[in-house]
């Protein structure tokens, strides 16, 4: 089954039509709202230089994942 997902708001323009396997090694300014010296920040602090870097960083998927057990906190 193919899955049709649009991005075009969640991403720079230049990245609108990049595969998903570009998308992933793309700069984190490749996303909507992170700015060159946003990623320059990630970067120095936490080693994040790609999208797939920032998916993938244990600090981030802790934070994510804290979030979604709040919202089904009593």
């Amino acid at each position: 089954m193919a899955v049709a997902v649009g991005l075009d708001k969640a991403l720079d323009k230049a990245y609108e039509s990049k595969s998903l396997s570009e998308l992933l090694d793309a700069p984190v300014a490749a996303l909507a709202g992170v700015s060159d010296g946003d990623a320059e920040h990630l970067a120095a602090a936490f080693n994040i230089k790609t999208v797939r870097d920032l998916g993938t960083n244990k600090y981030f998927k802790l934070a994510s994942a804290l979030v979604a057990l709040g919202a089904h906190e009593g």
